[in-house]
């Protein structure tokens, strides 16, 4: 009885021990500056998202920075973006007749009323790459994959080949986009048809078992194909793997690497969109 006092004894120590509350403190990391826009060759209205990092267990929205100067030109032409609502939004959009041009390269240029971080001003560059003409796209139904299945939404195109190209894809079901998050986006690079022509290849999968996401005969589906930069090719599959949405609430982990200058977080692309379409039967 006195042994089976003693383990008991023993087992109650060990676990009281293995539950003790531990206080771990985490440092505050200093605020940066996060950007997130874009333009492509597509004539419409673009916006450039300015905000400020928090920390990371912080439950608040991410501060909105207002009344700063945006600015975009090509070398050219400049167009200064306007605060969707003055002094208030952190959202600058371009006039709705903006139209980007393949080859070219844009400027982003920011300059804040007061100090971020003692950084006041600004600056990222993206080319505008090419990207080939789709030829037609087709929706497949594939019942024996996951639970339910999966759609799969194929491309015909001729891979230009002139140089190492890089993709990213987006689709719209309904005139709905539906790759709505980062997660969502699919990307590709031309390693193994570079130059040659792309015959029905799988650039995007969608979950059958999901309600919301799965396709239905009579849907009407768009393909965005773009022409990326390595660059933004990089950025967005780092974001992926490591778990982190656009707009950024606490700052991406050091090892993602966006495109603005004085040590702000995010990117400015550039990219030229092709568009397929289909019923899907």
């Amino acid at each position: 009885m006195k042994r089976l006092i003693c383990i008991v004894t023993l087992i109650v120590t060990v676990i009281t021990a293995c539950t003790e509350k531990t206080d771990i403190k985490l440092d505050s990391t200093y605020t940066r500056l996060v950007v997130d826009g874009q333009v492509s060759n597509d004539t419409t209205l673009y916006r450039i998202n300015l905000t400020k990092t928090s920390d990371y267990f912080s439950n608040e929205p991410a501060p909105r920075v207002s009344n700063a100067s945006v600015i975009i030109t090509d070398g050219k032409s400049e167009y200064r973006l306007h605060e969707t609502i003055p002094g208030n939004s952190g959202l600058y959009e371009t006039d709705s007749s903006f139209k980007g041009k393949a080859g070219e390269t844009y400027t982003l240029t920011i300059d804040l009323p007061e100090k971020l971080n003692n950084q006041t001003h600004y600056l990222s560059t993206c080319k505008m790459m090419h990207v080939a003409r789709l030829d037609s796209i087709a929706v497949d139904f594939q019942p024996d994959w996951g639970n339910k299945g999966i759609w799969e939404i194929k491309l015909w195109a001729q891979d230009p080949g002139d140089e190492n190209n890089y993709y990213m894809f987006h689709y719209y079901r309904n005139d709905t986009l539906k790759t709505d998050s980062i997660w969502k986006i699919s990307l590709s690079d031309d390693q193994f048809f570079n130059g040659n022509y792309i015959h029905g290849i799988t650039c995007l999968y969608i979950d059958n078992e999901k309600s919301w996401e799965t396709i239905h005969p009579g849907d009407r589906i768009t393909l965005q194909m773009s022409g990326i930069t390595k660059e933004y090719y990089d950025f967005v599959s780092q974001v992926q793997m490591a778990g982190y949405n656009i707009p950024f609430f606490s700052g991406p982990p050091a090892n993602v690497v966006g495109n603005i200058n004085n040590g702000a977080i995010g990117f400015f692309s550039a990219y030229s969109d092709t568009w397929g379409h289909t019923v899907v039967k």
